[in-house]
């Protein structure tokens, strides 16, 4: 069980009512909602703050409508953002096929907001920050979990001001993926079989390629790419497993096939320097067989690993906030 190597004095330890392990969509969402409950909730969050570059940034519009209840829509609208409202795929003649449209969902928003995670994660941690029961603790990283007779009642975590202990009524995981807290709890895991991977890149460039989610095939190649101020960011798709391979190529091939994806912006990502700067993302799909023991929840990636097709991992995290609460 991930702990830290001493316990923390009594002088190190905390208490608050809720104790969120992580500050992504779904420990926000649920910190912001308990506090307006009246719930004393304290998150934890490793980093400094929420600017990261390839993350989630696909809002549906069951989100939309969790935050015009939450009287956060005007704040929300103010973000930069494109709307996609419908998705085109060339077929085999070479003609542009809808194959997604929102625009006839009887819905508040019927389309999706391309809006950076960050920007979204500022505005839910401001919100949340003007409610009295609300604490977020940035670079507080969770380390492990504390139990007693058998339940979980709080964590471990590391600050800048060293190892200290949190205790709580009840814990949440909300810490991703590869959660530290599920894997303190030892909750059984059901892997499911995924075939791709993807490999994120940005294009620096101020060319006019649209405001919407566009998809680009060449080939046995599919990128999709999300158009940025300035840049644009790329998501290229392929084989599980062949990230060797792909370093080993180079950054010479790499910017072939990316050009090949993005002919209107090649002499822009002919300015990709080396492999340092594509990230790879092993995709990975799983789900706890039971999201929960005592004193301890599980949501988000942290209960079920999603793929990125789609955008719908933050999504589902919000919604699994929304019913936690």
């Amino acid at each position: 069980m991930p702990s830290t190597p001493h316990p923390p004095s009594s002088a190190q330890t905390s208490r608050t009512t809720c104790a969120i392990a992580g500050g992504g969509p779904a420990g926000l969402v649920l910190g912001l909602l308990l506090a307006r409950a009246g719930i004393e909730v304290t998150v934890l969050e490793k980093h400094a703050d929420f600017l990261r570059d390839f993350r989630g940034d696909t809002v549906h519009p069951s989100t939309m409508a969790l935050l015009d209840d939450l009287g956060l829509s005007e704040r929300f609208a103010d973000l930069p953002q494109s709307r996609l409202s419908h998705l085109e795929l060339p077929d085999a003649r070479g003609n542009e096929t809808v194959v997604v449209d929102f625009r006839r969902l009887p819905m508040r928003h019927p389309y999706i907001a391309m809006v950076p995670q960050w920007d979204l994660l500022n505005l839910l941690a401001e919100a949340a920050a003007q409610e009295a029961h609300f604490t977020l603790l940035t670079e507080h990283e969770v380390t492990g979990v504390v139990r007693h007779n058998g339940r979980v009642i709080g964590v471990d975590y590391r600050s800048p001001e060293g190892n200290a202990r949190l205790l709580a009524d009840l814990t949440v995981a909300c810490d991703g993926r590869w959660s530290t807290v599920r894997q303190g709890a030892a909750l059984p895991v059901k892997e499911l079989p995924v075939h791709f991977d993807v490999w994120w890149y940005r294009i620096n460039t101020d060319r006019d390629v649209g405001t919407a989610l566009l998809p680009r095939v060449f080939k046995d190649r599919l990128a999709i790419v999300i158009p940025r101020k300035g840049y644009l960011q790329v998501a290229q798709l392929g084989l599980k497993g062949a990230d060797d391979a792909v370093r080993d190529r180079g950054i010479d091939a790499f910017r072939t096939h990316a050009t090949e994806l993005l002919p209107e912006v090649a002499d822009d990502a002919a300015n990709l320097q080396s492999m340092d700067e594509v990230k790879h993302l092993s995709v990975r799909v799983d789900r706890l067989r039971r999201w929960y023991c005592p004193g301890l929840l599980c949501i988000g990636d942290a209960a079920h690993a999603m793929s990125p097709v789609g955008g719908i991992g933050i999504n589902l995290a919000v919604q699994d906030a929304v019913a936690a609460a």
